[in-house]
C-alpha cells in the first residue's frame, strides 16, 4: 500500500500529472507495440500499488495486486472464480495432472473453485514477478449474459473449469482503467462494477468465453457441477455421498462423476479431501489448534489417515508444516 505521504501528494497534484505522463494511451491500432506499451504501463501500476508489500489487498472488492522478488515453491491453495494476470514474470499452476503456465501474455482464467499448487516460476530483484488478481461475480456474469445479445464466443472443446488464455490489448486496456481507480478512490463504488463488467464482456467474447458461458447458463451439466461444488466447499466436514449428489444435479452417479472430474480434474473425493485437509492447515496455523482438533474439525475420524494425507499433500507432517511455514511468516 502506498504510503500517506506519497498518496497524498499524488492528490495534491503535486506528482499528478508526472505520473499520468508516465502511463502512455494505447489505442487499438497499435497491436503490436501497444500492446508492450500496455503491459509496461501495468508493471508500473502495480509496482507503484506494492512498493510496501509483497500483497496490495486493494480498495477495488475482488482485486489484489503481488509482487515478489524470487521464485517460490510449490504451495498448495484453492482458486476462486476469477482472473489472474501477470505483467512480469511467469507461475506454473498444477490441478490435478494438469499444468498451467501463464505470464505476461497469457491470462489464468478459474471458472469455479479449484483446489491447486501454485508456483511462480520466473521471479528476481531486477525483474519481480508482477500479478493480479480479480475475482469474478458470478451473478454479474449471468447477468452480463442474459442483458446482452453477446457475439458467439469462439470454438473451444476442454471442459475443465481453469484455462489459460491469450491477453489482448483490449483486456489490458480495460484492466488498466480498473487499476488507476486506486488513486482516485471517491470514483470506485460508482465506476468500478462499470469498468468490471466491461472486463468481464471481454472474456466471454474471448478465446475462453465458452468455458464461462457454460458455468453461467441456467440448467447446463457444467452450472449443476459448480453448483455441486458450492456444495462440497460449504460442507466438506460432513459424509461424501456420490448418489445424493449426483441426484442435487440431475444426474446419474457415474454420470456425475464423469463430469466433475472433467471440470476440476478430481474425483469428488479428491476434491473434498483437499478441502479439507487446506482447511486444517488454516485452523493450525490461523488459529492455533493442534492437529488432533483441526483433523476432527475438518471430518477426519482418524488422526493416522490424517497426518498421512496431510503429508502426502503439504510434503510434511502437520506439525512440522506449521512450525515451517511460521518461521516463513516471522522472517
Amino acid at each position: 500500500m502506498l504510503a500517506k505521504a506519497n498518496l497524498n501528494e499524488y492528490h495534491s497534484g503535486k506528482a499528478n500529472m508526472e505520473e499520468r505522463m508516465e502511463i502512455q494511451p494505447i489505442n487499438d491500432g497499435q497491436e503490436g507495440s501497444g500492446l508492450e506499451i500496455a503491459l509496461e504501463n501495468l508493471r508500473k501500476s502495480i509496482v507503484r500499488w506494492t512498493e510496501h508489500g509483497e500483497l496490495h489487498t486493494s480498495a477495488i472488492p475482488g482485486l489484489s495486486l503481488f509482487k515478489r522478488q524470487e521464485p517460490t515453491e510449490p504451495i498448495s491453495g484453492m482458486y476462486e472464480p476469477s482472473i489472474c494476470m501477470v505483467a512480469q514474470g511467469a507461475k506454473r499452476v498444477h490441478l490435478g495432472e494438469d499444468t498451467y503456465v501463464y505470464d505476461a501474455h497469457h491470462y489464468l482464467i478459474t471458472a469455479v473453485h479449484l483446489p491447486t499448487v501454485v508456483q511462480i516460476i520466473e521471479a528476481s530483484r531486477e525483474k519481480p514477478y508482477l500479478g493480479l488478481r480479480l475475482k469474478f461475480d458470478q451473478h454479474e456474469l449471468s447477468s452480463l449474459m442474459v442483458d446482452s445479445h453477446l457475439p458467439a464466443p469462439r470454438t473451444q472443446q476442454s471442459r475443465r473449469g481453469m484455462a489459460t488464455g491469450e491477453v489482448t490489448l483490449p483486456l489490458l486496456n480495460v484492466v488498466q482503467r480498473l487499476i488507476d481507480l486506486l488513486a482516485e478512490e471517491q470514483d470506485i463504488p460508482i465506476l468500478a462494477p462499470v469498468i468490471q463488467r466491461e472486463i468481464l464482456y471481454r472474456l466471454l467474447v474471448g478465446d475462453q468465453g465458452a468455458r464461462l458461458r457454460q458455468i453461467a447458463s441456467a440448467g447446463s451439466q457444467s452450472q449443476q457441477i459448480a453448483r455441486a461444488i458450492d456444495w462440497l466447499k460449504e460442507n466438506f466436514n460432513q459424509s461424501l455421498r456420490i448418489e445424493e449428489l449426483a441426484a442435487q444435479a440431475r444426474m446419474s452417479a457415474s454420470t456425475f462423476h464423469h463430469h466433475f472430474r472433467a471440470m476440476t480434474a478430481l474425483s469428488p473425493l479428491q476434491y473434498q479431501k483437499q478441502l479439507r485437509l487446506q482447511e486444517a492447515r488454516r485452523l493450525m496455523l490461523a488459529e492455533h489448534v493442534d492437529a488432533g482438533t483441526a483433523a476432527f474439525e475438518v471430518g477426519y475420524e482418524s488422526p493416522s489417515q490424517f497426518s498421512r494425507e496431510y503429508s502426502r499433500l503439504f510434503g510434511s507432517p502437520p506439525r512440522k508444516d506449521i512450525e515451517k511455514l511460521r518461521q516463513v511468516v516471522t522472517h
